[in-house]
């Protein structure tokens, strides 16, 4: 992701600082994603995405390596937050299937959530309980979801997940962009 978000912002011609305005980061922090210094959560990646103008999985996978038909093996899953990462660890799936609407990640939330941050951001969100138990988290309730179960919901609404089990629980995680798919991106303008 870090020389991605780079490219595309030069690409599009933007300054650190128009980029960091639009997607709602601080300058020293898209700073900080652009030289490898910080891993940006799935929703500002999300913000950075919008902010750039393409779809989510543009940020994990170069848009010439993106095929028609993607199979992922489990083993072959690419970690996009490192194994230390106190918070929710992500996993890329598909980062090279075409044209999508949705973004797939393996999901391992943390056990304690409360130093985790709400996040929301634009689209929408499918949970899919794979292993272990885990307790979707919003303001106003909580939700405990059991291996098997799934949750589906706007991703405007703050949220958080966090593991239930002994060992963290692994969700397949869906975002969707929140674009309606009849405008491309203009290449080179912000």
């Amino acid at each position: 992701m870090i020389n991605r978000v780079r490219r595309l912002r030069k690409e599009r011609l933007m300054t650190l600082e128009a980029l960091a305005e639009r997607a709602g980061v601080t300058k020293s922090y898209l700073s900080k994603v652009e030289r490898g210094r910080s891993v940006p959560s799935i929703a500002v990646s999300a913000s950075l995405a919008k902010a750039l103008d393409v779809p989510l999985d543009t940020l994990f996978a170069d848009v010439e390596e993106l095929a028609e038909v993607t199979v992922t093996r489990a083993g072959e899953r690419r970690p996009l937050t490192p194994d230390r990462e106190p918070g929710s660890r992500y996993e890329g799936i598909a980062l090279q299937a075409g044209s999508k609407r949705m973004t797939p990640f393996m999901l391992h939330p943390p056990h304690d959530a409360d130093p985790v941050p709400f996040r929301d951001h634009p689209g929408e969100e499918f949970l899919f309980v794979h292993r272990g138990r885990a307790e979707l988290i919003f303001p106003s309730q909580t939700v405990i979801l059991e291996t098997g179960d799934s949750a589906y919901f706007k991703a405007t609404a703050p949220h958080k997940v966090r593991s239930l089990s002994t060992e963290r629980a692994a969700l397949l995680l869906l975002v969707t962009d929140d674009r309606d798919g009849t405008e491309a991106p203009h290449p080179h303008m912000p």
